[in-house]
């Protein structure tokens, strides 16, 4: 319910803004500051989460190569 609010929070305010765009009211260099911004955000998360990915990798592999050496079935 709550990730429903906020959504409907966040298209509220996009729409906001595209008015506000397109009746040339805000800057375009305010919107790219925003999509600067929302691009680095982008590729930190990327990066953290390949990360951890990577890690399960790790884990997943370690694993299946114990289950294969297990001869007790």
């Amino acid at each position: 319910m709550f990730k429903e609010f906020i959504e409907k929070m966040e298209d509220w305010t996009l729409g906001k803004e595209e008015d506000l765009a397109k009746n040339c009211e805000i800057p375009v260099s305010q919107i790219d500051k925003q999509l600067d911004i929302l691009t680095k955000k982008r590729e930190e998360l990327k990066t953290k989460c390949d990360e951890q990915l990577n890690e399960f990798d790790k884990f997943i592999d370690r694993l299946e190569k114990i289950k294969k050496e297990v001869k007790c079935s």
